[in-house]
């Protein structure tokens, strides 16, 4: 049997390729050796060589005054050292970063290179760690180089630490934030959980004290493949805080979900801590799901209640140069009317318990007033921006139907505008544009609210006036601007227009005719049961010019079938009172007819109707001479409508337009609708019988 043939021989390497092979071999080779005498030496030998780096590249000085050890054991980096301490700038309060009796951590060597730094093991042994940013908010400790910018703090990735004795400090001078924790490192027997870092501490933000409590809960590595849970609570004021979640390690909270939940008195109390100004609320109870990513807060899922009120959406905090910014899509479903107070500046509390009068009077508003003296939060609105988009279902209230409210606010650079803001009441539409530009001091605001035609009934129907036979509606704008840090002081300095027009429609026997004091048609109508026989209302317009805070009647006009009723005096923003006549003169000549003015007079909180005036004291008083002196029956003559009311030609009444432009009919000016101003009004200061004594100038005299 023939033998094999040999194997053919191997070709030998280039020299190109030796020289590669053995360059190899020999990196291989020399690394192994360097890792072999760091393995034996534990690179203690490297100590003086790591301050001297470690101080150039940070800019600090660095020491290490006992063990040192740095070497891959046998992959991962064994960093150890006992006395090290880090420096701070000299700008600080605290002379170092971090100090430490003992370090000892285990480090993924490429995540030193690449990507986030990764700590699978890290024990601390009495630290203490100080965080500080300076005045400025340009630069901090923990940001190395005295040229660059203070960056936000970015922790590493720590899958298992142990902590004992270790305190860290944070100052943020900006935010007027400072804050103390201790960490203490306990051992659970529970068989799924290992170590469990648990700190407490207190501190101060802005005026506020808090204290904070939690733990990192580190389950057996088996069963918890790196997972940590997080529990935080914290109280501060009159609100406590729970946060709970499951990290990917220790330290790192980017990305995770988290659930948060807070409960206390005023959730405006809880923003406020932070600098965020919301109108006060009632016991409040929320909860949210939150995701940070690097200066984002983002609260999803949120629900809760404040008051009698639901609440529900989401909102994002952006911690951003030069303010912070919140961006929130909110709904409530039903929102109780005292719940809305603070949006005007009341206390809800108050004005649950003791009234609007009372909660005016606690907001600095003078007695019997009901337009609160609560300044806007103008040092607050410097702190941040906001869009905000919050829809209501239905506002519980007791005599207005208010439905589908629909807010849309933003704030950029202290101009809070409300624009638009809509709301469904009694089947019509109330539209608003209002803007405060806090900008400038004392503050600029604009008021300009529309109501859509919106049936009279309806909004009577509130307030016990049954909505059978009545079809008239009513729509309105009103225009004002004026300058004031709170809504009173606003309004006490506004000027423009205020505008309800009455189209043609009907009304109630029993409401128009009490309201013109026509007692014998009333009589006659009662007596005949046709009480609630509809009277035509052919076009109404009740005007007001509003001038330093004064509202005079431009015009008070209102043509009825059978009468046309006239309006003179005002009112005012400034002491709120209230001072307005009304008088219907006959198209057609009436038996018994007042036909004297009915005041309306006392203040917005307590309006009174002042039906015995001096006309018909006089007139009653002239009846009574002719009954005398002449006949009982020429003593009726004194309370006889001829019936010559000139009717009102409804296209300057449709149009809103000022009392100039009235006319009747036949074209002619009208002379029973004043001009459009009032003398008494403005002066809010004057006393009871000096407002008597100029009774007649101010309502003109009918």
């Amino acid at each position: 049997m023939p033998a094999d043939p040999p194997p053919p021989a191997r070709k030998p390497l280039s020299r190109p390729w030796r020289i590669a092979r053995n360059v190899v071999i020999g990196v291989v080779l020399a690394l192994f050796l360097a890792w072999l005498v760091l393995y034996i030496t534990k690179g203690r030998f490297l100590k003086g060589t790591f301050e001297r780096i470690a101080s150039a590249q940070t800019e600090r000085r660095v020491s290490v005054a006992g063990d040192f050890q740095l070497y891959f054991d046998p992959i991962t980096i064994h960093f150890r050292a006992e006395g090290l301490r880090v420096s701070n700038p000299a700008w600080t309060s605290k002379p170092d970063l971090y100090a430490a009796k003992a370090i000892d951590a285990r480090i993924a060597p490429l995540s030193l290179l690449f990507g986030k730094r990764h700590f699978h093991t890290l024990d601390l042994a009495d630290s203490t760690i100080d965080l500080e940013w300076n005045r400025a908010h340009t630069q901090n400790s923990w940001t190395f180089g005295s040229k660059t910018k203070g960056k936000p703090l970015d922790l590493p990735r720590i899958d298992l630490a142990t902590v004992k004795g270790t305190a860290l400090r944070y100052v943020d001078p900006r935010m007027r934030l400072r804050t103390d924790l201790t960490f203490a490192s306990v051992t659970s027997s529970d068989a799924r959980i290992g170590d469990a870092v648990r700190f407490s501490g207190s501190g101060h933000i802005r005026d506020t004290p808090f204290t904070l409590r939690g733990a990192l809960l580190s389950p057996n590595a088996t069963v918890a493949r790196g997972r940590n849970k997080l529990v935080l609570a914290a109280d501060a004021a009159n609100d406590h805080i729970d946060l709970t979640g499951t990290l990917p390690s220790l330290a790192e909270i980017e990305d995770v979900p988290l659930q948060v939940s807070a409960r206390g008195r005023n959730l405006a109390d809880l923003l406020g801590i932070i600098g965020v100004a919301i109108p006060m609320t009632r016991d409040y109870r929320v909860a949210a799901q939150l995701v940070k990513s690097d200066t984002t807060y983002d609260f999803t899922k949120l629900t809760g209640r404040f008051g009698n009120s639901d609440l529900a959406g989401g909102f994002t905090v952006k911690v951003i140069e030069p303010r912070l910014h919140i961006a929130a899509k909110l709904t409530t479903r039903s929102l109780d009317i005292v719940d809305a107070a603070p949006f005007i500046g009341y206390n809800p509390d108050v004005v649950a318990t003791k009234g609007a009068v009372a909660a005016a009077a606690a907001t600095g508003a003078g007695p019997a007033r009901i337009l609160p003296d609560a300044a806007l939060p103008i040092d607050a609105l410097k702190n941040f921006d906001a869009d905000l988009r919050y829809t209501i279902g239905v506002v519980k209230s007791r005599n207005v139907p208010i439905s589908d409210v629909d807010l849309t606010l933003s704030l950029k650079d202290r101009l809070l505008k409300l624009s638009p803001l809509t709301f469904a009441m009694a089947r019509g539409r109330v539209t608003s544009d209002i803007a405060f530009n806090a900008r400038t001091r004392p503050t600029q605001a604009r008021y300009d609210i529309r109501l859509s035609p919106t049936p009279m009934a309806r909004l009577l129907a509130g307030y016990g006036v049954d909505e059978a036979g009545t079809s008239g509606v009513i729509k309105g704008r009103l225009q004002l601007q004026g300058v004031g840090d709170t809504l009173h002081d606003s309004l006490a300095t506004a000027r423009g227009r205020i505008a309800l027009v009455i189209p043609k429609g009907t009304f109630w026997t029993r409401n128009v005719q009490l309201a013109e004091l026509d007692i014998g048609t009333f009589a006659q109508k009662m007596f005949q049961g046709r009480l609630k026989e509809p009277v035509r209302i052919n076009c109404g317009l009740i005007g007001f010019s509003v001038r330093n805070g004064v509202a005079a009647a431009d015009p008070i006009l209102i043509d009825t079938e059978k009468s046309v009723i006239v309006g003179r005096g005002g009112f005012s923003f400034k002491n709120e009172a209230l001072d307005l006549a009304f008088r219907a003169d006959g198209k057609r000549i009436s038996i018994f007819s007042g036909q004297s003015p009915v005041g309306l007079n006392g203040s917005f909180a307590k309006p009174g109707i002042d039906v015995i005036s001096p006309q018909l004291i006089e007139r009653a008083g002239l009846g009574l001479g002719l009954a005398v002196f002449a006949t009982p029956v020429a003593g009726v003559l004194a309370f006889v409508d001829v019936g010559d009311a000139k009717s009102a030609a409804c296209g300057p009444v449709l149009a809103a337009q000022p009392a100039t432009a009235q006319r009747t009919t036949k074209g002619a000016p009208r002379d029973d609708v004043g001009r459009g101003t009032t003398a008494k009004a403005e002066d809010g200061n004057k006393t009871s019988s000096e407002r008597k004594g100029q009774r007649k100038k101010f309502l003109g005299i009918f």
